[in-house]
């Protein structure tokens, strides 16, 4: 088990390596980034940005959205997963803001979550790179990296945060969690990570490095 201060050497050491990094998704607006980040769940990245490529152009508010039927925007989105469920909830998502929230996507976490399709990692996620507010959104990078480095052993993506707020200093919550995720995508990779190349080498405490 790993003391406090190796916990905090190993994210200081994440730190270091991406600082400045942000999020993949390409966005021009709190409704985009938050269409995206519905998108992308079980879905890459980059297939995202394909898809928003495509569709932003003509569909970049809710308005636009939501004055498609469900065949249509299942027709926009058919190429990302669950599409089906996606679209239902981005309509209904729509609906919501213009009837609740005057066309804007709200900047708390309890507001956003309010909406159909936005669940913990979502809200946070939108909240945080948008609005700035202190989250740190536990994806399955997050999951895999945190647990593999002992700094969090919760059973689910909600434990796993509520560990994670409490060793990493609040400041840095938003931050971390796109340090964890570029780690994550870059070294620390699922099935073969890159232990040789990795900067947390010699801190790392997963017994099964890939060396």
């Amino acid at each position: 088990m790993l003391k406090k201060s190796q916990k905090l050497e190993i994210v200081a050491c994440l730190e270091q390596t991406y600082k400045g990094e942000g999020t993949m998704l390409k966005y021009g607006s709190p409704f985009e980034l938050l269409v995206a980040v519905v998108l992308a769940a079980q879905c890459t990245d980059e297939r995202v940005n394909k898809i928003t490529a495509r569709i932003f152009p003509r569909l970049n508010t809710p308005e636009k959205m939501a004055a498609l039927s469900l065949e249509q925007l299942e027709a926009e989105i058919r190429d990302c997963g669950l599409y089906h469920a996606k679209a239902k909830n981005l309509l209904a998502a729509c609906k919501l803001l213009l009837e609740k929230f005057n066309g804007e996507v709200p900047a708390t976490i309890p507001e956003l979550m309010e909406l159909p399709g936005v669940g913990q990692k979502t809200a946070n996620v939108v909240a945080n790179v948008v609005f700035g507010v202190p989250a740190i959104a536990v994806d399955t990078h997050v999951f895999r990296v945190s647990h593999r480095l002992q700094l969090a052993k919760g059973k689910d993506p909600l434990e796993t945060e509520k560990e994670l707020e409490k060793l990493i200093p609040k400041e840095k919550w938003g931050e971390a969690h796109h340090w964890l995720i570029w780690h994550g995508r870059r070294v620390c990779k699922a099935r073969k990570p890159l232990c040789k190349d990795c900067v947390l080498l010699d801190l790392c405490p997963f017994k099964e490095k890939n060396i």
